[in-house]
């Protein structure tokens, strides 16, 4: 009986094995919480960033796109809180764009040649520049699109979305590119 007993005791578990497991625990939480899933974050040195009004040399005709690009891609920096919204002659870095290309196609056709889905692709030439450090650190084309069914309501529903899924992949490619 005296083996039994003490093969029962053998595996018990040990404070030295619950302080290293409450040890190991801490650890990772610790390590999750300082690691970014982004990516890298915005260098210290830049604190600012300038937004001028986008161009639009796309030919597609949209009365205001630029300016509501302009304003959703400075909606998205000012909520994400890595750089501030600065001046362009002042702050130490730059967002520039250019939309080059907007397009209205179909994208399902169903019996008899009807088209019953639409599909806006907006696609968008932008540069992020290091003004302290003059340096460009990307320029890229950024594309994206909203569908829509019918109707001139609907459409502008898809453009603000295609819009909205631009702004957010430069805003991405500006804070979390390092």
């Amino acid at each position: 009986m005296k083996n039994s007993k003490s093969q029962m005791t053998n595996h018990k578990p040990s404070n030295l094995m619950y302080i290293a497991l409450v040890f190991g625990i801490c650890c990772l939480v610790f390590a999750a919480g300082c690691y970014s899933f982004t990516g890298a974050s915005v260098p210290a040195h830049l604190k600012t960033v300038a937004i001028p009004l986008t161009e639009d040399v796309s030919g597609f005709g949209e009365a205001g796109l630029r300016e509501k690009f302009t304003q959703k891609l400075i909606e998205l920096f000012r909520n994400d809180n890595n750089l501030e919204i600065g001046e362009r002659l002042t702050s130490d870095s730059i967002v520039e764009g250019t939309i080059v290309q907007v397009t209205d196609a179909p994208q399902v056709i169903s019996g008899n040649d009807i088209v019953s889905t639409r599909r806006v692709t907006i696609t968008v030439r932008a540069s992020f520049t290091d003004m302290k450090l003059r340096k460009k650190v990307w320029e890229r084309d950024f594309s994206n699109w909203g569908e829509y069914t019918q109707g001139q309501q609907t459409r502008d529903i898809a453009l603000t979305d295609a819009v909205n899924k631009v702004a957010e992949d430069i805003l991405l490619e500006t804070v979390s590119g390092w």
